[in-house]
């Protein structure tokens, strides 16, 4: 069987065992889209088919499409250090287990800060930035690497700070696709693939479409430092190549900040940790599977989503999905990924 019916019968099985409803996924190199694959509908109980031009909830992939992005414009152009101690632009942050604490520990989920926070999310910037800086860190920053929404939470405040602008309308000007976005169109929204509320979430009991699952990104306002991008698999895999081609070295557009992508996929050195600053890196045990090059580099996102990048193949793999509507379990849907990126090595 050809390697592109072998990932459509991964998908395939995939939505019927309820792991998703829906799932649009892409592959490429440096140029342009090489293979497609749409399957299933908006849910499990609504018919519609979804489509190419169907927007995901793209979750965490805002880390790396998103904040990422705007961190290495804002870096380029010398408005942030990546060494930068994270207690200067964020006067709460004190204390001595904290101070040496800077911006990159935060892109390298090494900060200390745990996941998230234990009581339920603010509702307002300061509230978040205070709970954040209170909050016990988890371990020594830079002795080992915990993934933190709560650190690109911080980061995003102080993004958007030094770059004098939203999140959204800065990321805007650095990637104009109106299909990757904070803030879809009207049309957009009605079009988007639905997800299903957490039950911690206070909008549990409703289906949300075109509105941000997240309920951290929902009470920052649908704008977030680790989440808030929707997007359609095609605006991902346009994203995608600009990406890779600055990784191969052959980025030649007018944007001169994706020239600083290389140091930013590059592994951290912290003890045991796979990140890079806002990207993750190849592990023979991580959702990429284990056919990818060890230049690899990617992320992935609660609501069933993922990019993965690998520049000595001159290939990404886009994969959305909306697990968090009625989907299977964390666990089934990273077995989803392996399989599915393995089930490409060959495109």
């Amino acid at each position: 069987m050809a390697s592109h019916d072998q990932v459509r019968a991964v998908l395939a099985d995939a939505q019927r065992a309820r792991v998703f409803p829906s799932a649009v996924a892409e592959c490429g190199d440096s140029s342009h889209a090489l293979w497609t694959a749409v399957v299933g509908t908006r849910t499990f109980d609504d018919g519609t088919p979804v489509n190419d031009q169907t927007p995901y909830d793209l979750a965490s992939l805002t880390k790396a499409i998103g904040t990422t992005t705007i961190a290495m414009s804002l870096a380029y152009a010398s408005a942030l250090s990546l060494q930068e101690r994270v207690a200067s632009p964020i006067a709460e942050w004190q204390g001595k287990d904290r101070q040496g604490v800077t911006i990159a520990d935060l892109l390298e989920h090494a900060s200390g800060l745990p996941a998230r926070l234990v009581d339920r999310p603010p509702k307002s910037r300061r509230e978040f930035e205070h709970d954040i800086c209170m909050t016990r860190l988890e371990y020594v920053p830079r002795s080992r690497s915990i993934y933190s929404d709560l650190g690109f939470i911080l980061f995003g405040f102080i993004a958007a700070d030094r770059g004098q602008a939203s999140l959204a309308d800065q990321f805007a000007k650095l990637t104009p696709d109106p299909s990757l976005t904070y803030e879809l169109p009207h049309d957009g929204k009605q079009q988007a693939a639905p997800t299903v509320p957490l039950d911690e979430d206070s909008r549990r009991g409703r289906i949300l479409v075109g509105e941000v699952h997240d309920n951290y990104a929902y009470a920052l306002g649908g704008v977030a430092g680790h989440a808030g991008l929707f997007g359609t698999a095609g605006a991902v895999g346009a994203f995608a190549r600009v990406v890779l081609s600055a990784a191969r070295g052959a980025y030649h557009g007018a944007a001169r900040f994706w020239t600083l992508t290389p140091r930013f996929v590059e592994r951290s050195i912290v003890p045991g940790s796979s990140r890079a600053l806002g990207w993750d890196t190849m592990l023979p045990t991580s959702s990429c599977g284990t056919r990818m090059s060890q230049s690899a580099f990617g992320h992935v996102g609660y609501t069933g989503t993922s990019l993965w990048i690998d520049p000595a193949r001159d290939r990404y793999y886009v994969l959305l999905t909306n697990r968090a509507c009625g989907g299977g379990s964390l666990e089934a849907m990273r077995t989803v990924r392996r399989d599915f990126h393995d089930a490409l090595a060959d495109v």
